[in-house]
């Protein structure tokens, strides 16, 4: 059964202001602490990175806890409402600080800001999944809830230029108020308004796992280890041209002032393209889909190398074309990993969700992780400069970082989805031995 476009718009919607929060926390909040406040850039990198490896432990106990949870308001629902106040006071500390606030303050603050990401953030993707025991309705809800991570990012992008506001710390305090303001009513929202599956009584074995045995069960699921290698490895080969594309605007295209504009057109596609690759999963199959979609990207990258200064114009197509496969990118992953959640499901006797999204969710930073930890040591070697002018051998290890080495790895993540072993009909045919178990 398909569900209400009301329901999908509350459900989307608390997407907008999580979007809204990753602009500032990735690159504003590293700009605004080193300069604004004072601390050493190596100092506010390194307690940043220190939070992050919170993330390890606070992820799968998050994901693994909303499972588990029985009670009158659901098992997604308390974490979600738990994160308001979590994330809140995070914000408040993290982007208005006292004067004279330093590295333990940043510390503290980052990790409610995190926490009550990983809050909002597992359980909010565990619902999506469970939302719909459809084949082709999962690829609808994701494809709502990332069409409202496109708007919010577009509107993180583009309101600092459009109000005239320049700056770290103006661009951070805008971006703060609006994903405060926008949060609370949005969340709650979803809360009221979408329903949530009941949590069964116990697993298989007449209880509920552990946290261990559960992840050694997850590790077990064979088509869950191929879409989670496959999303690592398209995750390094997105992030390296976001890391990069500030300094090939800058270094080869000679136009820094054109990575604003280029970048909207970018999402802009992104938003136009989610129906057509919502329409290419129903015909085709999710996996399939996806796998166009990233070798779309790979054409639309393989033009980069002809591009040199002042190529604005053949930049802007390759953005819009290579943005156009950005739907597929963020809505059909997602989809797929709750057809693995139903095989997991028919083995174990419950629904993990959580779990399999916080392995999820670490996957993916650890890919965003990867692609800075290749691309600055491998320029640094070829002798690139972040300022001023470069060589041809800097520039050619620029292009080949940029697009050569994300089109081999988009190449390896299509060879892994090509072939996934969870198409409709399977997908399907284990809904049907879970209700005839369950009946």
């Amino acid at each position: 059964m398909s569900l209400a476009p009301r329901v999908l718009a509350a459900y989307a919607a608390p997407a907008i202001p999580l979007a809204l929060l990753g602009l500032p926390l990735t690159v504003y909040l590293p700009a605004f602490w080193a300069g604004d406040m004072g601390l050493p850039l190596a100092t506010v990198g390194f307690v940043l990175t220190a939070v992050r490896l919170l993330d390890v432990v606070s992820d799968p106990l998050v994901g693994r806890w909303s499972d588990s949870l029985a009670g009158r308001f659901g098992r997604r629902r308390p974490f979600i409402a738990a994160a308001l106040p979590v994330a809140g006071l995070g914000i408040a500390g993290l982007f208005f600080p006292p004067e004279g606030a330093g590295a333990v303050w940043l510390f503290c603050f980052a990790a409610l800001v995190t926490l009550g990401w990983t809050l909002m953030s597992l359980p909010y993707q565990a619902w999506g999944a469970e939302l719909s025991n459809d084949y082709a309705e999962r690829t609808r809800i994701t494809t709502w809830r990332e069409g409202g991570t496109i708007l919010g990012i577009v509107l993180s992008a583009a309101l600092p230029a459009v109000l005239g506001i320049t700056g770290a710390a103006g661009s951070l305090h805008l971006l703060a108020v609006l994903t405060l303001s926008l949060a609370l009513p949005l969340v709650l929202l979803m809360l009221v308004a979408v329903p949530e599956r009941p949590r069964p009584p116990s697993g298989a074995m007449g209880r509920t796992m552990g946290l261990a045995a559960a992840l050694r069960m997850a590790a077990g699921n064979a088509p869950f280890r191929r879409l989670l290698v496959a999303w690592l490895v398209n995750g390094v080969a997105n992030g390296l041209p976001a890391t990069l594309f500030l300094l090939l605007c800058a270094q080869l295209l000679q136009a820094p002032e054109a990575a604003g504009p280029l970048l909207l057109l970018y999402f802009l596609a992104g938003i136009a393209g989610l129906p057509l690759w919502n329409l290419a999963a129903r015909r085709w199959g999710k996996h399939r889909a996806w796998a166009v979609a990233m070798l779309w990207a790979c054409a639309a990258f393989a033009f980069v190398p002809l591009l040199g200064p002042g190529a604005v114009v053949g930049f802007a197509v390759i953005c819009v074309a290579s943005g156009l496969g950005l739907g597929a990118d963020l809505a059909l992953p997602p989809a797929i990993q709750a057809d693995v959640v139903d095989l997991d499901e028919l083995h174990s006797g419950e629904q993990r969700a959580g779990l399999f999204f916080a392995a999820w969710t670490m996957a993916q930073k650890a890919g965003l992780a990867l692609a800075v930890g290749i691309a600055f040591p491998l320029l640094d070697l070829a002798g690139f400069q972040m300022t001023g002018e470069n060589s041809a051998t800097a520039l050619a290890a620029l292009v080949a970082l940029y697009c050569l080495l994300p089109i081999a790895l988009k190449l390896v993540a299509v060879a892994l989805m090509w072939g996934f072993p969870l198409t409709a009909a399977d997908q399907a045919a284990i809904r049907a031995r879970i209700a005839a178990r369950v009946g």
